[in-house]
């Protein structure tokens, strides 16, 4: 057996039924009842996770006691403000295997990744050309991040458009070339378009996994890559890896992942179990002294004058403005909860219900899978169509039945074009989803056809 690769711990116990039993008491959405009068089947984690009554509590705690403005006065209430703030940065930075000053608050994943690609962008502006006016100076660190014409980005099919948009928008404003690793058939990034990663790639960005075949990037590979290219080329790309799917379903170690080449990462916390509203950008302390500021305003600033401003270092240059403070918090409890139950645990949890799941979607007449029908090297989230049978059609059948779906492209439409298909149906698991849940699934979805095709 190969060594576990940097995201990934040794074979764990998978949660028992009773300790999931345990769990479930604890999110209040399974109080409420579905449309059809029965308990609330939820499959739809790889779209927004539930929260534990401790993340309500929380919120509710800080905003009873705690609101104050962060970083803004002495008085008591601002300084728990203050403290509850960087109490979250240093417990979620740790959570994912980095230090405090690595992480810096997002609105959301999203803008975690336009933060990086605004920044090349600010960067790229600055661009020395044949030493012109306005060309950066030797000792500017952002000159490792400037993109022209003569450049490269790389991402991938299978990304969420959050990870493939703003390069597309990075591209048309630098004159940059954006390339692509490609799939195969199964979905899954296919090795032999490797060759795509050159020594002009200067920024490599792409998931960590799917989040419509759930299928897991193999990073050893791509990640040697791009170090072969940054030899090259002379200089390493920028490397970004939007871990929104496996942060919430496996363990996370920042630390090795940069020391395999990966910059920054991208974190979403209502994926997490956490509040909405916030996200995160963890990355090497490298890269965010490169990058030149984004958002610029208050908070993030040294000294302001009416000609000119410098600004704070990171992670606060990044910061403008007030902070999400009691979705910090919620955050904070979140990963809490997540480290009770144990990253390693659920991971092998949702191994089991996958392979289950699976199995059973297997044997339902005219149900595709989209992507691998197999249950390695992948998380808890499958795609599939039922062939005749629109899949928002297919959704409503489920919801009727009390299982709750996603349906759509899942803002991944390149993936669905690879399977020739403009959208799907999606179901995946989170800590409280139970084999029973499954089942009920597999009953319900086994009548779709008959119902539309009768």
């Amino acid at each position: 057996m190969s060594a576990p690769t940097p995201t990934e711990s040794p074979a764990a116990e998978p949660l028992s039924a009773v300790e999931v039993a345990r769990a479930r008491k604890d999110f209040p959405y399974l109080e409420r009842l579905a449309r059809n009068g029965r308990e609330l089947a939820y499959l739809d984690w790889a779209a927004t996770a539930q929260k534990p009554r401790c993340v309500l509590d929380a919120e509710s705690v800080f905003y009873r006691m705690s609101n104050g403005a962060a970083g803004r006065s002495t008085y008591q209430l601002a300084d728990e403000a203050t403290a509850s703030l960087e109490d979250a940065r240093e417990a979620i930075a740790a959570f994912v295997g980095a230090r405090a000053g690595q992480l810096v608050f997002t609105k959301n994943a999203t803008e975690a990744i336009n933060l990086v690609a605004l920044a090349i962008g600010h960067a790229s502006l600055a661009r020395p050309a044949a030493g012109g006016p306005g060309a950066a100076p030797e000792t500017d660190p952002a000159r490792r991040l400037a993109l022209g014409p003569e450049d490269e980005i790389v991402v991938t099919r299978a990304e969420h458009h959050a990870n493939l948009v703003p390069w597309q928008e990075l591209a048309a404003r630098t004159g940059a070339a954006l390339r692509w690793l490609d799939l195969d058939d199964a979905g899954r990034i296919d090795l032999a378009t490797l060759d795509v990663i050159t020594g002009r790639t200067r920024v490599l960005a792409l998931g960590h996994a799917s989040n419509v075949t759930g299928a897991i990037a193999p990073l050893d590979p791509i990640l040697a890559a791009a170090r072969a290219a940054g030899r090259a080329g002379g200089r390493e790309p920028v490397v970004v890896l939007d871990t929104c799917q496996t942060a919430p379903h496996m363990p996370l170690d920042f630390a090795a992942l940069a020391a395999a080449g990966v910059d920054a990462m991208a974190l979403s916390s209502h994926k997490m179990c956490g509040s909405t509203g916030v996200g995160a950008l963890v990355a090497t302390g490298e890269l965010l002294d490169a990058m030149p500021p984004v958002l610029t305003g208050g908070s993030m600033i040294e000294v302001v004058t009416m000609e000119s401003s410098t600004y704070m270092p990171p992670p606060a240059r990044f910061e403008a403005g007030s902070q999400p403070l009691a979705q910090a918090a919620g955050w904070r409890a979140a990963i809490d909860y997540l480290g009770i139950l144990g990253m390693d645990r659920l991971r092998a949890r949702e191994a089991e219900l996958t392979a289950h799941a699976l199995d059973g979607m297997r044997r339902v007449p005219g149900l595709r899978i989209i992507g691998p029908d197999d249950d390695a090297d992948r998380l808890g989230v499958i795609a599939f169509t039922i062939e005749g049978v629109h899949p928002h059609d297919v959704g409503q059948v489920l919801d009727a039945a009390g299982v709750a779906v996603r349906t759509g492209h899942h803002c991944a439409q390149p993936i669905h074009a690879h399977f020739g298909i403009h959208a799907s149906s999606r179901l995946s698991f989170g800590p409280t989803t139970t084999i029973e849940e499954i089942d009920r699934f597999l009953e319900a979805v086994a009548g779709v056809q008959s119902y539309f095709l009768r």
